[in-house]
């Protein structure tokens, strides 16, 4: 096996940038460049908190220009390219990916899906209904017996629909706001896809290629333990480490060091090396742009504060009193580095954008070229929200280097 592929933190910033389509943000537009993009990481992360959007929305803010949530409920329930998924944590995956995943479903029902269990008996009951209905949440179901699920006593219906859904009985056929209407997975998949077999029919062989493909989604990835490789089924850290010397090996990824970060090792897709190359040029125009909080870039926190020197954390579960920055803070890219964080909050009625707070990292110093990206920046995610007006405090103004906020006024 060759040594490790050494290179600078700049283009170890710049090519995870790449990896994740913001080097340069929303260069794609349209159904076409959302597709790109999601092809390229094969899943995103759903979380239904919606302040400015939806995790997943937010995503795709950054990689499209012209991007706006109703294209996303597009690809998932009209088009059925994307699919409800359980990947890392809830998440949004290929519907072409969907036979990969046979392992972890075993997995699920081995948890979920025995029939003895409560929740499990009702199982017929809910099946039969969706069959002869057509699809359903669980408001639809009056049962008022309760049972422990993962968030606490939970309706013995809403459970049983959850249960389904995770050993994939039932699949999302829609959702009003957040709540999810269930029907049959054969309803929603095409039938090639719902006969194709997992070609992977060990459990080694679907580790790897789960532990490959979340290099995908991650793009520049550290091999320690962290919430990053999460929902691989039977993947710890002795298996995951050999998994990635295998692939390293194989020829299949490439061991990259970062000059100022001795004794790190970073793994890459070999066919994204071309990567580092076009990353070791500078880009003519910088642009911004407001990154979700479950972001994939976010997903290893630790390497994006020894790539990017940034710290972040999301505060949405903290008490307000104990939280550094505020309920739902996006991290605001510049280039390749952060260079400050924004507060945001959306009236969904008046569509009026506010911004509560602004934080600039420290040693940011905005020349004429930052601000005019983050002025780009902002008027597009205006028009993504389709907002109609723009709000802040004077207080706010007065900060330093803000002043740029009231030519949106």
């Amino acid at each position: 096996m060759s040594n490790p592929f050494v290179i600078s933190q700049q283009t170890a910033r710049r090519t995870l940038l790449a990896c994740q389509g913001l080097y340069p943000p929303r260069s794609w537009s349209g159904k076409r460049g959302a597709k790109t993009y999601l092809k390229k990481v094969r899943s995103i992360q759903f979380d239904p908190i919606n302040v400015v959007g939806r995790n997943p929305d937010l995503v795709l803010q950054s990689r499209v220009k012209d991007f706006r949530p109703e294209l996303l409920d597009e690809l998932l329930y009209k088009d059925r390219y994307l699919v409800d998924n359980w990947d890392k944590m809830a998440s949004l995956s290929l519907v072409e990916d969907w036979h990969y995943f046979s392992h972890h479903r075993t997995r699920m029902e081995e948890i979920f899906g025995v029939p003895s269990d409560v929740v499990m008996s009702l199982a017929p009951f809910v099946l039969s209904q969706i069959q002869q209905e057509g699809p359903q949440c669980s408001l639809d179901y009056h049962f008022k017996e309760k049972t422990d699920w993962h968030w606490g006593p939970t309706r013995i219906t809403r459970a049983s629909l959850e249960g389904l859904f995770k050993i994939g009985k039932l699949g999302v056929h829609h959702r009003v706001n957040n709540r999810r209407y269930f029907d049959l997975i054969e309803n929603l998949l095409p039938a090639e896809v719902l006969k194709t077999t997992d070609p992977n029919q060990t459990l080694g062989q679907y580790q790897r290629w789960h532990v490959k493909r979340r290099i995908k989604a991650l793009g520049l990835a550290h091999p320690n333990a962290g919430e990053h490789w999460g929902g691989m089924i039977g993947v710890k850290s002795p298996i995951r480490q050999r998994i990635l010397q295998e692939l390293a090996e194989d020829g299949d990824l490439l061991k990259v060091e970062v000059e100022e970060l001795p004794g790190d090792v970073f793994y890459l897709r070999q066919e994204d090396k071309k990567l580092i190359n076009r990353s070791k040029k500078d880009i003519t125009a910088l642009e911004a742009a407001f990154i979700a909080p479950l972001d994939n870039l976010l997903w290893d926190r630790k390497t994006v504060k020894r790539i990017f020197d940034f710290s972040y954390m999301w505060e949405v579960y903290k008490p307000k009193e104990k939280r550094e920055y505020g309920y739902y803070v996006l991290p605001v890219l510049y280039g390749d580095r952060f260079v400050a964080r924004l507060d945001p909050g959306f009236d969904k009625k008046t569509r009026i954008l506010t911004i509560n707070n602004w934080w600039w990292e420290d040693d940011v110093n905005p020349d004429r070229g930052m601000i005019s990206a983050l002025k780009r920046c902002l008027g597009d995610f205006l028009a993504y929200l389709e907002a109609k007006d723009l709000k802040f405090s004077k207080t706010l103004l007065k900060k330093g280097n803000l002043e740029w906020l009231g030519e949106f006024k």
